[in-house]
């Protein structure tokens, strides 16, 4: 019984096609920064598959630029600092320049995300207003006139959305609150099981009845509130048409902002959601897959926070998140 009713634990539901095209991991987060003396969200999507591996940047209304990190197997095309003015549509084109250098990144196995080894800075106006990575003496030893002025701070991570790849096994590695943990999620013989740094959090039974649910778990004692869906499993056994992946959310605090899903993420939502004809139609499918709240467990997590949560927006002024974090897991079957 439980074996046709959560394929996702047991069996072989439709699963994501093993292709080159497939991502191993992808990952987007979104920062609350500063473009020329303006609050910001800025949303970075890491996407890693078999022959390519890319970094979107993207501030909604002002510019998106993709930069492949795949290395070269020419000596002479190796990957090194490089840098690019581009024009704020959304502040009257003015101009800010961007820097990285991703030629000694390290990465963990099969992540999108460098570890170490980087660095992303965006200067504008002789003020460096965004930097991420952790080789700062590099960016100041070769741009130092450009970073007189830098801020101190540095940007705020209020979301983070990560696409994980597995059989019964999913790991994530993430920040809450500034310090990092590995999560783990895996779903065997009808049962969900929470682990943090190795150590089992938390154990959900009978996942076929309870395939929807929230508990508060804590990770490096921090309280955290853990949301989980996995209607999509259930309805495939059913004969429905599941798209193939749970929903989980870890909240701190009043949680974050979810950022828009752009490029390599929002083509993988789309291809998920392929439905035989006559089921959906295309603008239903479209709709559905830009928007991140598609499952009910994301809206119980809005509902759950004081101050409530919505996707990034141009409209929509940054201010403080009090604090606040969410990570949302999309676990995908592969075979």
């Amino acid at each position: 019984m439980l074996d046709t009713m959560i394929p996702s634990c047991f069996s072989h539901p439709n699963t994501l096609s093993s292709t080159s095209q497939a991502p191993q991991n992808l990952i987007t987060s979104i920062y609350q920064t500063q473009l020329c003396d303006s609050p910001t969200y800025l949303t970075l999507t890491w996407s890693k598959s078999l022959y390519s591996h890319s970094l979107t940047i993207y501030a909604s209304d002002s510019f998106s630029i993709t930069i492949s990190l795949q290395p070269s197997t020419f000596p002479f095309f190796k990957t090194k600092p490089t840098s690019k003015s581009i024009y704020l549509t959304h502040h009257h084109y003015r101009k800010i320049k961007l820097y990285w250098d991703f030629s000694h990144a390290r990465f963990a196995h099969n992540s999108a995300e460098p570890e170490s080894g980087f660095y992303i800075a965006i200067v504008a106006n002789s003020k460096l207003e965004f930097f991420l990575g952790d080789i700062m003496d590099e960016l100041t030893q070769r741009h130092s006139g450009l970073i007189s002025n830098c801020r101190s701070h540095l940007p705020i991570l209020l979301s983070r959305r990560e696409h994980v790849f597995g059989r019964r096994n999913y790991t994530s590695r993430a920040q809450f609150l500034g310090s990092k943990h590995e999560i783990g999620i895996e779903c065997n013989g009808g049962n969900l099981k929470v682990k943090i740094d190795g150590e089992v959090s938390l154990i959900v039974k009978r996942l076929a009845w309870k395939f929807r649910g929230n508990e508060k778990i804590f990770v490096g004692g921090i309280e955290v509130e853990f949301f989980w869906d996995v209607l999509n499993w259930v309805d495939h056994g059913k004969g429905g048409n599941g798209n193939g992946h749970g929903v989980f959310v870890f909240q701190v605090g009043d949680g974050g902002v979810w950022p828009e899903m752009v490029g390599p993420e929002k083509r993988l939502l789309r291809k998920s959601l392929s439905i035989p004809a006559g089921s959906a139609s295309m603008g239903s499918l479209v709709s559905v897959s830009n928007s991140p709240s598609c499952s009910s467990v994301l809206q119980w997590a809005e509902e759950s926070s004081d101050g409530g949560r919505s996707s990034c927006s141009s409209n929509r002024s940054c201010g403080s998140n009090n604090g606040g974090f969410s990570l949302l897991l999309y676990a995908w079957r592969k075979d």
